[in-house]
């Protein structure tokens, strides 16, 4: 039995695979086991490693929060977050605590970040700039997190300007750069402090702020991975939800879930109620 353990391509690998030993005949099983931080493999509730990610971006930015009320002139801050084709790191950010130190400071209550750009929303400089504006009415230092596969209405990515051009083994662009094209855009249009952070890999691989709910589940569906394939099942992944479940493979391979349009708040720039319930 191989058990792959991945995103949306590895469940393509899995039908692939599957088919292969079907059509040759092998006593062979394949079994998929969900795991992507970008949470957007359809049929599960939710898929192991992406709490880990959204607890490591919600303390980090908090972190730079707190360290941009340190100064007194008005800042930007522009937090570029994994996420090709949707946002639901990116979004998650929006159940980030606010930070209650502030009151000690004299400051109001801010939630750490003010403002958030997904992939599944056009972007428009001029809206952001706008945004940006509104809110260093109240706010003197602003924190906008970004998709790093924010695109344009007529699908270009935000950052491709600053693109290597480069594909991956899947033929998918290696993305970067929205950040810095957008802290180039605020210097130019707004003229304040402005500085863009690209988490880049840390968002996936720091350990020492794992999520335990996240290691408890990924145990779990690894034995009940193994519970199927005992049952003499192949070609399907395990699905989490309130209990465990499996579905064809067929039915997450190179399919993406987006985040929802309905959690989506009106302006387009941070999520709703009803996303905070998921989150």
């Amino acid at each position: 039995v191989l058990f792959y353990i991945g995103g949306n391509d590895s469940m393509d690998t899995v039908c692939k695979l599957d088919k292969y030993i079907n059509e040759k005949g092998l006593d062979f099983q394949v079994i998929g086991i969900p795991k992507t931080i970008d949470n957007d493999l359809p049929v599960t509730h939710h898929s192991p490693g992406f709490k880990s990610a959204a607890k490591y971006l919600a303390v980090t930015v908090n972190e730079i929060a707190r360290d941009s009320m340190v100064y007194n002139c008005e800042s930007v801050t522009v937090v570029e977050v994994m996420g090709r084709d949707t946002g639901w790191l990116a979004a998650s950010l929006g159940a980030a605590a606010p930070n209650d130190f502030f009151p000690v400071l004299g400051v109001p209550e801010s939630p750490p970040v003010h403002l958030i750009y997904l992939p599944e929303v056009p972007f428009s400089f001029e809206q952001f700039i706008s945004d940006i504006k509104q809110v260093q009415k109240q706010h003197k230092s602003v924190i906008a997190a970004v998709s790093e596969g924010i695109r344009f209405a007529d699908g270009r990515y935000v950052g491709s300007s600053a693109q290597s051009g480069q594909t991956d083994i899947f033929g998918h662009s290696y993305l970067s750069g929205a950040g810095k094209v957008l802290e180039r855009l605020i210097q130019r249009e707004i003229g304040c402090k402005v500085r863009s952070i690209e988490l880049n890999v840390m968002q996936r691989c720091s350990a020492h702020l794992q999520s335990v709910t996240d290691i408890v589940q990924s145990e779990a569906a690894g034995a009940y991975a193994v519970e199927c394939a005992l049952n003499g099942l192949s070609g399907i992944m395990v699905t989490l939800g309130r209990q465990f479940s499996y579905t064809d493979a067929a039915n997450a391979a190179n399919k993406i879930k987006y985040f929802p349009a309905e959690w989506i708040n009106s302006q387009g720039n941070g999520i709703t109620p009803e996303a905070l319930k998921y989150f």
